[in-house]
Protein backbone atom coordinates (compact mmCIF):
# COMPACT_ATOMS: atom_id res chain seq x y z
CA UNK A 1 0.00 0.00 0.00
CA UNK A 2 1.12 3.55 -0.71
CA UNK A 3 1.89 6.14 1.90
CA UNK A 4 -0.54 9.05 2.05
CA UNK A 5 1.26 12.36 2.44
CA UNK A 6 -0.82 15.26 3.75
CA UNK A 7 -0.04 18.47 1.89
CA UNK A 8 0.03 21.64 3.97
CA UNK A 9 -2.46 24.29 2.90
CA UNK A 10 -3.51 27.78 3.91
CA UNK A 11 -6.31 30.20 3.13
CA UNK A 12 -4.78 33.15 1.29
CA UNK A 13 -6.10 36.18 -0.61
CA UNK A 14 -5.83 36.18 -4.40
CA UNK A 15 -4.87 39.60 -5.71
CA UNK A 16 -5.06 40.75 -9.34
CA UNK A 17 -1.94 42.47 -10.69
CA UNK A 18 -1.16 43.32 -14.31
CA UNK A 19 2.61 42.92 -13.71
CA UNK A 20 2.26 39.15 -13.12
CA UNK A 21 2.66 37.07 -16.32
CA UNK A 22 -0.17 34.68 -17.24
CA UNK A 23 0.18 31.21 -15.76
CA UNK A 24 2.41 32.49 -12.95
CA UNK A 25 1.71 33.43 -9.33
CA UNK A 26 3.92 35.47 -7.01
CA UNK A 27 4.09 34.42 -3.36
CA UNK A 28 6.03 35.42 -0.27
CA UNK A 29 9.12 33.15 0.04
CA UNK A 30 8.35 32.46 3.73
CA UNK A 31 4.83 31.28 2.88
CA UNK A 32 6.19 29.10 0.07
CA UNK A 33 8.66 27.43 2.45
CA UNK A 34 5.97 26.93 5.11
CA UNK A 35 3.68 25.17 2.61
CA UNK A 36 6.50 23.19 0.97
CA UNK A 37 5.95 24.88 -2.40
CA UNK A 38 8.86 24.62 -4.84
CA UNK A 39 7.48 25.24 -8.33
CA UNK A 40 3.69 24.99 -8.71
CA UNK A 41 0.55 25.65 -6.67
CA UNK A 42 -3.03 24.46 -6.66
CA UNK A 43 -5.63 27.10 -5.79
CA UNK A 44 -9.11 25.94 -4.73
CA UNK A 45 -11.90 28.52 -4.58
CA UNK A 46 -15.01 27.70 -2.52
CA UNK A 47 -14.17 23.99 -2.76
CA UNK A 48 -15.27 23.93 -6.40
CA UNK A 49 -13.00 25.78 -8.80
CA UNK A 50 -9.38 24.60 -9.11
CA UNK A 51 -6.67 26.69 -10.74
CA UNK A 52 -3.01 25.83 -11.23
CA UNK A 53 -0.10 28.29 -11.40
CA UNK A 54 3.67 28.18 -11.59
CA UNK A 55 4.79 29.89 -8.39
CA UNK A 56 7.60 32.41 -8.07
CA UNK A 57 8.99 33.89 -4.83
CA UNK A 58 8.66 37.67 -4.45
CA UNK A 59 9.61 39.55 -1.25
CA UNK A 60 7.08 42.33 -1.99
CA UNK A 61 4.11 39.96 -1.60
CA UNK A 62 2.53 39.98 1.89
CA UNK A 63 2.53 36.55 3.63
CA UNK A 64 -1.27 36.24 3.40
CA UNK A 65 -1.55 36.98 -0.35
CA UNK A 66 -0.94 35.38 -3.75
CA UNK A 67 -0.53 37.72 -6.72
CA UNK A 68 -1.91 36.51 -10.07
CA UNK A 69 -2.46 37.99 -13.54
CA UNK A 70 -5.49 40.32 -13.74
CA UNK A 71 -6.82 39.09 -17.10
CA UNK A 72 -6.39 35.42 -16.19
CA UNK A 73 -8.38 35.77 -12.95
CA UNK A 74 -11.09 37.80 -14.75
CA UNK A 75 -11.38 35.08 -17.40
CA UNK A 76 -11.80 32.47 -14.65
CA UNK A 77 -14.43 34.62 -12.88
CA UNK A 78 -12.31 35.25 -9.79
CA UNK A 79 -12.70 38.61 -8.05
CA UNK A 80 -9.84 40.60 -6.54
CA UNK A 81 -9.30 39.82 -2.82
CA UNK A 82 -10.96 36.39 -3.10
CA UNK A 83 -9.95 34.01 -0.30
CA UNK A 84 -8.84 30.59 -1.56
CA UNK A 85 -7.11 27.48 -0.27
CA UNK A 86 -3.53 27.33 -1.58
CA UNK A 87 -1.26 24.28 -1.47
CA UNK A 88 1.63 22.75 -3.40
CA UNK A 89 0.51 21.12 -6.63
CA UNK A 90 0.49 17.35 -6.29
CA UNK A 91 2.95 15.64 -8.58
CA UNK A 92 1.72 12.32 -9.89
CA UNK A 93 4.67 10.11 -10.66
CA UNK A 94 5.25 6.48 -11.48
CA UNK A 95 6.22 4.12 -8.69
Amino acid sequence: MGVIVQRKERRLRLRRLDEVPEGKAYMNPTTMAELGITSAIEVVIAGKKKLYFESRPNDKVPQNEVWCNTDELKTQGVADNTIATVRARQVVGSV
